[in-house]
């Protein structure tokens, strides 16, 4: 019989230790460990790599010299939003991991994924949701897809059984959290369950190239749930963000070992499944009826793509002792910052003001190129001056007061000009590297914040 032993993890980092500890000494963090049952078996032959198996291969050292490399021909799905944040598809032999809030909307983008890939045998793994309820969210997308097979398994042996029947071109799992494997004895969801369960499904990946998703579920400080160590285990993990009462969502990539991280895909949430937003500028610029204070367009780039941002900003007099520092979207300590710039190079008041600031639409931008607009939007507010409805802004503000340059000023000014607005502020210094200058659209620069705010008062 073989020999079982305890041992602790940490549910925080996934620091192991033999014994238990009040204070992690990887994270830091206490009483983060939980005793969990670890037994040792032979894994030399697994249900899912039989003898004869065309997953079986032997490795052996190789001369960096003498392999072989090919461009990995990626997988194209329907989905240009899912393309464009895996860098142009999928590659084969990849695990990818996507994570979200409940509800949310990851196993309808999954499942949306598995019927668009009807070229290809798709296998949908699901330990939360029968094959019936799964069958009934397909039928709401009015969608099919003879190549989608269901199956609704948590033990991992029985998984590998199927797919060495089936062989499908790509695998689906909702969720790790649900899986178990026979090698473990801890409950499922755990630490070294979510940990285990993964290195079966990456090898399988690797020995065999078939991509695999993971769809992992989010703790409440939302971070992926289970060991740290499973986003370095995984090659791409993608973030499904956004607010459950609203319609739009965010796909993120967070890591990608084949392609950029800073690509994002924009969706909106219907009732028959997700759509694509092929020109989300168009959604984060609010349609106003009449001009208001405290409105800055902002030009800001997400990986290849340009964004026109709408800035909200509220300016008032503080009626408690302490003004509240407020933003949505936008790092709190950098606005901190650009508050004193506005203060000592401005000459504006804003000690004693509450200031409240939000991006539209649900994103988080770190783009220092907006620093432009977050001023002239609290300059709008505070003085109760409405800013040209048709200017947009796109350079970063020193400590100095000083307009500085922005990369791919082209991107910003041509998605600007296409969406119809007639004036654009950038750094002067990025008019000397400027190839093509526009027709449609008037291109303002300046070296110093008070001259943009002397152009802007009039």
């Amino acid at each position: 019989m073989s020999k079982i032993k305890s041992t602790y993890y940490c549910q925080s980092c996934g620091y192991q230790s033999a014994k238990w500890l009040g204070k992690c000494p990887s994270c830091s963090e206490w009483n983060t460990f939980v005793e969990e049952l670890v037994q040792k078996e032979d894994r030399s032959k697994t249900l899912w790599k039989e003898e004869g198996s065309s997953l079986q291969r032997a490795n052996k050292p190789t001369p960096l010299t003498a392999i072989d490399y090919n461009e990995e021909h990626r997988l194209v799905t329907t989905d240009n939003e899912l393309n464009r944040v895996l860098g142009g598809g999928i590659v084969p032999g990849s695990l990818v991991l996507i994570g979200g809030e409940p509800g949310i909307g990851k196993s309808t983008l999954m499942l949306q994924i598995a019927l668009g890939l009807s070229a290809h045998k798709v296998l949908y793994v699901s330990g939360e949701e029968s094959a019936q309820q799964i069958k009934m969210r397909a039928e709401r997308m009015s969608s099919s897809s003879d190549n989608c097979y269901i199956l609704t398994e948590t033990a991992t042996q029985n998984i590998f059984k199927q797919i060495e029947l089936l062989r499908p071109e790509v695998l689906i799992i909702d969720s790790i959290q649900t899986l178990s494997s026979a090698f473990i004895e801890s409950a499922a969801g755990s630490v070294s369950q979510v940990r285990e369960c993964t290195a079966e499904l990456m090898k399988f990946a690797k020995e065999s190239g078939t991509p695999v998703f993971l769809i992992g579920h989010i703790t409440k400080e939302g971070t992926l749930a289970g060991p740290k160590v499973l986003e370095h285990m995984v090659d791409t993990v993608l973030q499904f963000e956004g607010d459950r009462h609203l319609a739009y969502r965010i796909l993120r990539t967070t890591k990608n070992r084949f392609g950029s991280t800073s690509e994002l895909g924009i969706y909106e949430m219907l009732g028959t499944g997700l759509r694509e937003v092929s020109n989300p500028s168009e959604i984060l610029l609010s349609q106003r009826e009449s001009q208001l204070s405290g409105v800055a367009i902002g030009a800001t780039l997400e990986g290849n793509r340009p964004l026109l941002i709408e800035i909200q900003s509220l300016v008032s007099p503080a009626t408690y002792g302490t003004p509240q520092r407020s933003s949505t979207g936008f790092d709190s300590k950098r606005l901190n910052m650009l508050l004193a710039v506005l203060e000592k190079r401005g000459g504006f008041r804003l000690g004693a003001q509450d200031v409240f600031l939000n991006i539209a639409g649900g994103l988080r931008v770190e783009d220092p190129a907006i620093d432009l607009a977050v001023c002239c939007s609290l300059i709008s507010s505070f003085e109760e001056i409405p800013l040209n409805p048709h200017a947009c802004f796109a350079a970063e503000v020193g400590l100095g007061g000083e307009i500085r340059a922005v990369n791919r000023i082209e991107n910003r000014i041509s998605e600007a000009e296409k969406l119809g607005f007639k004036e654009i502020y950038i750094s002067k210094f990025n008019v000397k590297g400027l190839q093509v200058k526009p027709k449609g659209i008037q291109i303002k620069s300046f070296g110093k914040l008070e001259e943009v705010i002397a152009d802007l008062m009039g």
